[in-house]
């Protein structure tokens, strides 16, 4: 198995994307979260989906030379118009107008709307916590999960972000998670390895707890924590599908097939600058890190994050993404 750099990584998958038609600054920006997401372990999010990335482009699934449009709905609200392409170029565009925002009036939020899958949601969070705002983030995807006692896919694995700044750069809270038992990656892994998977992660086509990842795929994944997770889930997908003006996930295809409609996903995000209306934010944060830190074994999530600058990629992973270099067979 390879011992493969994060830089390396970000340029493979950029050269990828490139040799697939994405255009320079868009393969760019693809790539940086690819990378960022294997830095901090997140195989799921990371070379994972490269190659679905570049089939999807070769079919015109997702478009890779379409300009986001910004546009202030209203004061203090940004609207990010993705236009069927890349999630990531179509945040990063609004990114500064969105943090303005949140620094004039307080509070703001961004709307990612008809957007390609934006795969590891925490990436976008943590970018308003850098400059010092708290962001909380919402997106939904295709349909598997079901809802506590039924057996039909109705809303996505729906995750929620939160990212919280320590004040000096940095990140003091972060969490990034599916409201889902958990990732549809995991169950498609576990059947690629031939293993079980836990009871408790899905139900089969009849409804039925299942430990079988095959019956799992033809069932539905289940919520975290039952109804808790399910109303968390629906949050998600209202934010997200409803307020951005984007689809439900019912109306999504499977994220990784190489063809089919656009996903036209979208993402929420609230943006709340911690000074808005006193200066007691970093003395409150402070007060919940010492709670946590005398309790050894205990910790904030996300409080000892720190990215690897090498990373082990499987043999068989790396090959298909050099090749990928190649462009199209």
């Amino acid at each position: 198995m390879p011992v493969v750099s994060i830089t390396d990584i970000e340029h493979a998958s950029r050269s990828a994307l490139q040799a697939f038609g994405a255009k320079d600054w868009i393969a760019a920006s693809v790539a940086r979260a690819v990378a960022d997401a294997e830095s901090y372990g997140n195989v799921i999010c990371g070379l994972y989906y490269l190659e679905s990335y570049c089939k999807q482009l070769s079919t015109g699934r997702v478009n890779g030379t379409i300009s986001p449009q910004v546009s202030t709905s209203r004061p203090g609200s940004i609207l990010s118009d993705a236009k069927f392409g890349f999630a990531q170029p179509a945040f990063e565009v609004a990114l500064p107008a969105a943090i303005e925002a949140a620094r004039v009036n307080g509070t703001a939020s961004l709307s990612v709307a008809h957007a390609h899958t934006c795969t590891s949601l925490g990436y976008f969070t943590s970018q308003f916590a850098v400059h010092g705002l708290l962001a909380i983030g919402f997106t939904n995807a295709s349909p598997v999960v079901a809802p506590p006692g039924g057996n039909q896919k109705v809303i996505g694995t729906n995750p929620i972000a939160m990212s919280v700044p320590d004040g000096c750069g940095g990140l003091a809270v972060h969490f990034d998670f599916s409201t889902s038992a958990v990732a549809l990656g995991k169950i498609t892994m576990a059947k690629a390895a031939g293993e079980p998977i836990p009871l408790g992660w899905a139900v089969d086509g009849q409804g039925v707890p299942t430990t079988d990842p095959e019956a799992a795929l033809a069932g539905a994944l289940v919520s975290s924590g039952g109804y808790k997770g399910w109303g968390f889930g629906i949050l998600a997908e209202l934010l997200a599908a409803g307020i951005t003006g984007s689809v439900n996930s019912l109306d999504v295809g499977g994220l990784k097939l190489p063809t089919g409609a656009p996903h036209g996903l979208g993402q929420f995000y609230f943006i709340i600058d911690p000074s808005t209306h006193h200066a007691d934010f970093a003395e409150r944060l402070a007060r919940l890190v010492e709670a946590v830190a005398v309790q050894d074994g205990a910790r904030l999530p996300g409080n000892d994050r720190v990215p690897m600058i090498k990373v082990n990629v499987p043999d068989i992973l790396w090959d298909l993404v050099k090749s990928l270099e190649n462009g199209p067979a």
